[in-house]
Protein backbone atom coordinates (compact mmCIF):
# COMPACT_ATOMS: atom_id res chain seq x y z
CA UNK A 1 0.00 0.00 0.00
CA UNK A 2 1.88 3.31 -0.97
CA UNK A 3 0.96 6.13 1.12
CA UNK A 4 2.15 9.75 1.58
CA UNK A 5 5.84 11.01 3.09
CA UNK A 6 4.29 12.67 5.80
CA UNK A 7 1.48 10.59 6.64
CA UNK A 8 0.70 9.36 10.18
CA UNK A 9 1.97 5.62 9.73
CA UNK A 10 3.42 4.59 13.53
CA UNK A 11 2.07 4.54 17.14
CA UNK A 12 4.23 5.60 19.97
CA UNK A 13 5.23 2.00 20.18
CA UNK A 14 6.00 1.15 17.00
CA UNK A 15 8.10 4.67 16.64
CA UNK A 16 10.04 4.03 19.76
CA UNK A 17 11.09 0.24 18.58
CA UNK A 18 11.96 1.61 15.12
CA UNK A 19 13.95 4.45 16.92
CA UNK A 20 15.08 2.23 19.64
CA UNK A 21 14.21 4.53 22.10
CA UNK A 22 12.08 4.94 24.90
CA UNK A 23 8.55 5.85 24.09
CA UNK A 24 8.63 8.44 27.72
CA UNK A 25 11.93 9.95 25.64
CA UNK A 26 9.23 10.47 22.36
CA UNK A 27 6.73 12.47 24.83
CA UNK A 28 9.34 14.53 26.65
CA UNK A 29 10.79 15.29 23.09
CA UNK A 30 7.26 16.57 22.14
CA UNK A 31 7.06 18.23 25.22
CA UNK A 32 9.81 20.06 24.03
CA UNK A 33 8.79 21.00 20.71
CA UNK A 34 10.99 19.05 19.24
CA UNK A 35 8.59 17.06 17.59
CA UNK A 36 4.68 17.08 17.25
CA UNK A 37 3.17 14.06 15.71
CA UNK A 38 -0.77 13.84 14.63
CA UNK A 39 -3.40 12.79 17.49
CA UNK A 40 -6.24 10.13 16.43
CA UNK A 41 -9.61 10.93 17.54
CA UNK A 42 -9.29 8.92 20.57
CA UNK A 43 -5.68 11.05 21.35
CA UNK A 44 -3.00 8.49 20.64
CA UNK A 45 0.04 9.72 18.89
CA UNK A 46 0.81 8.80 14.75
CA UNK A 47 4.08 9.69 13.82
CA UNK A 48 4.55 9.97 10.14
CA UNK A 49 8.12 8.86 7.84
CA UNK A 50 9.13 12.52 8.42
CA UNK A 51 8.43 12.58 12.24
CA UNK A 52 10.84 9.68 12.47
CA UNK A 53 13.31 11.16 9.81
CA UNK A 54 13.08 14.16 12.38
CA UNK A 55 13.73 11.91 15.38
CA UNK A 56 16.64 10.52 14.09
CA UNK A 57 18.30 13.55 13.42
CA UNK A 58 17.62 14.39 17.47
CA UNK A 59 18.71 11.11 18.64
CA UNK A 60 22.03 11.90 16.77
CA UNK A 61 22.46 15.36 17.84
CA UNK A 62 22.11 14.26 21.42
CA UNK A 63 23.99 11.03 21.23
CA UNK A 64 26.69 11.84 18.58
CA UNK A 65 26.92 15.17 19.01
CA UNK A 66 26.40 15.74 22.62
CA UNK A 67 23.91 18.66 22.34
CA UNK A 68 21.51 19.86 25.05
CA UNK A 69 17.86 19.90 23.83
CA UNK A 70 18.24 23.98 23.17
CA UNK A 71 21.10 22.78 20.84
CA UNK A 72 18.97 20.53 18.93
CA UNK A 73 16.26 23.47 18.45
CA UNK A 74 18.40 25.71 17.05
CA UNK A 75 20.04 22.77 14.95
CA UNK A 76 16.37 22.05 13.89
CA UNK A 77 15.79 25.38 13.09
CA UNK A 78 19.21 25.98 11.16
CA UNK A 79 18.75 22.67 9.25
CA UNK A 80 15.23 23.96 8.14
CA UNK A 81 16.72 27.16 6.77
CA UNK A 82 19.56 24.91 5.07
CA UNK A 83 16.89 23.27 3.72
CA UNK A 84 15.39 25.83 2.12
CA UNK A 85 18.49 27.64 1.09
CA UNK A 86 19.29 24.63 -0.87
CA UNK A 87 16.02 24.64 -3.03
CA UNK A 88 16.23 28.07 -3.53
CA UNK A 89 19.60 27.54 -5.11
CA UNK A 90 18.55 24.83 -7.41
CA UNK A 91 15.68 26.67 -8.86
CA UNK A 92 16.09 28.73 -11.62
CA UNK A 93 16.00 32.53 -10.92
CA UNK A 94 12.19 33.91 -10.98
CA UNK A 95 11.43 35.63 -13.77
CA UNK A 96 11.83 39.12 -13.07
CA UNK A 97 14.77 38.55 -10.59
CA UNK A 98 18.27 38.63 -12.09
CA UNK A 99 21.30 36.59 -10.78
CA UNK A 100 22.49 39.18 -8.95
CA UNK A 101 19.52 40.01 -7.24
CA UNK A 102 19.15 36.41 -6.89
CA UNK A 103 22.57 36.42 -5.24
CA UNK A 104 22.01 39.12 -2.99
CA UNK A 105 18.77 37.48 -1.67
CA UNK A 106 20.64 34.06 -0.61
CA UNK A 107 23.07 36.01 0.96
CA UNK A 108 20.82 37.88 3.11
CA UNK A 109 19.12 34.52 4.12
CA UNK A 110 22.74 33.11 5.19
CA UNK A 111 23.70 36.05 7.07
CA UNK A 112 20.20 35.34 9.10
CA UNK A 113 21.53 31.64 9.43
CA UNK A 114 24.94 32.69 10.78
CA UNK A 115 23.37 35.31 13.12
CA UNK A 116 21.74 32.36 14.30
CA UNK A 117 24.69 31.18 15.43
CA UNK A 118 25.99 34.12 17.31
CA UNK A 119 28.06 35.12 14.04
CA UNK A 120 28.26 38.57 13.78
CA UNK A 121 30.09 40.01 9.99
CA UNK A 122 32.57 43.04 10.60
CA UNK A 123 31.04 46.12 8.89
CA UNK A 124 34.37 46.57 7.10
CA UNK A 125 33.64 42.64 5.26
CA UNK A 126 30.07 43.26 4.50
CA UNK A 127 30.97 46.71 2.46
CA UNK A 128 33.40 44.74 0.49
CA UNK A 129 31.17 41.98 -0.41
CA UNK A 130 28.37 44.79 -1.85
CA UNK A 131 30.64 46.05 -3.57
Amino acid sequence: MATRYGEPLFVISVAARLLEMHPQTLRKYEREGLIAPSRTSGNLRLYSDRDIERLRQVKYLVEQRGLNLAGVQLALELTRRLRELRAAVAEPATAGQNGAESGQALARELDGVLAMLGFIEEPSSAARRER
